[in-house]
């Protein structure tokens, strides 16, 4: 328990480590799919304050991580562009394509912007009228409002030279394919707080009534994760399956409404490839047909991509709980922080670089 001193309530935690340690009777595997709460977990040392009977995953929290090498290489194409400018968040800068990254292109003289919200990028349009700017958007449900708004709002202004290249991802279909392959054996899910505010509660009722997995959807404070352990134990020891919020000072069960009706405005569900998940159903998000003319893959009649992911990079496999970092034989090799070979060691939410960053390196049984 070397870290429980970063805790805020230490008495609390301590009295959840109890807890959790009395009601846990077998072996079980939790996986949080959230970048956000694997790094909490490692920075606050949270696997030290369970019992050696859980066991923890990460799974495709990660949306710079899950975004497929083909994407990347569809903004390398449109920001080699003449006259075109391509803007992006600062974490997808280098995630490598399969002919280099967009770091390397700006590096190069491409036109690559990093922004901080696709607010920024609409600016950017409004300041530059003979310039078209593109906006690669990457996210989960969490990011996918905002940039809804963003069009809607360049719409307002008769902006005309304002694009999206949208890679938009949504989880619970993700969920799905995780929890149906059975490839990786899952007691208890630990749900993304930020995502669920939008969405609710209602879109992951099929992991307890299919599936009969337990699911918790947590904040991001360690206490918040441990007490979501401890629902999920408590759950599992009683055979039951349920979708709890831990999260109630954020999340609703029916969510943020209007967000929801915001993006259904914008966009519709299609297919999309996941790297680590191949293409799941209805798992990505377009621009509709009447929002055609601010669609970036229309406009730009970009070809279709099939890349592949770097030899011997496994973060297909980490992104599904199959392996750990370490049983990669590039981790902390020849791909670190300063050279990443694939993505799950590039951003700050990824698997991979949280373990190099935190030193805390699991066995292969997946203890610390």
């Amino acid at each position: 328990m070397k870290y429980i001193e970063e805790f805020r309530n230490i008495k609390l935690a301590q009295a959840l480590s109890a807890q959790i340690t009395r009601l846990s009777k077998r072996p079980l595997s939790l996986m949080e799919v959230c970048g956000t709460h694997t790094a909490s977990i490692f920075r606050h040392g949270i696997q030290d304050l369970l019992p050696p009977t859980i066991r923890l995953l990460s799974g495709p929290g990660c949306p710079v991580c899950v975004t497929a090498s083909s994407d990347v290489d569809k903004a390398l194409m449109i920001s080699r562009m003449p006259g075109v400018i391509l803007s992006t968040f600062g974490d997808m800068m280098r995630v490598p394509g399969s002919y280099g990254s967009l770091q390397e292109a700006r590096a190069e003289g491409a036109g690559v912007h990093i922004v901080y919200s696709p607010l920024d990028a609409l600016h950017l349009a409004e300041g530059r009228p003979n310039q078209k700017v593109v906006f690669f958007g990457v996210g989960f449900e969490t990011t996918s409002p905002l940039i809804a708004a963003t069009l809607k709002r360049a719409m307002s202004l008769g902006l005309k030279n304002l694009y999206l290249l949208s890679v938009h991802k949504l989880i619970p279909p993700a969920l799905r394919s995780l929890v149906s392959s059975r490839e990786v054996k899952i007691d208890g899910l630990i749900l993304p707080g930020h995502v669920s505010a939008i969405i609710g509660s209602g879109p992951y009722q099929f992991l307890a009534k299919e599936f009969r997995v337990p699911a918790v959807i947590s904040g991001f404070e360690p206490l918040d994760i441990l007490q979501s352990i401890c629902m999920l134990v408590e759950q599992a020891e009683g055979e039951e399956a349920k979708v709890q919020i831990q999260y109630r000072r954020v999340v609703s069960p029916q969510g943020n409404e209007r967000a929801v009706r915001c993006l259904e405005e914008i966009f519709h569900p299609v297919d999309e490839h996941w790297r680590g998940l191949g293409l799941l159903p209805n798992s990505g998000l377009k621009l509709r047909e009447e929002w055609r003319e601010w669609d970036a893959e229309s406009q730009f009649d970009l070809p279709t991509c099939s890349s592949e992911d770097p030899p011997l990079c496994q973060c297909g496999e980490i992104l599904r709980g199959v392996l750990l970092p370490s049983q990669c034989s590039l981790f902390a090799e020849s791909c670190t922080p300063d050279n990443p070979v694939g993505p799950c060691m590039v951003s700050s939410e990824g698997t991979c670089s949280i373990h190099y960053r935190y030193g805390r390196v699991p066995s292969h049984d997946g203890r610390s």
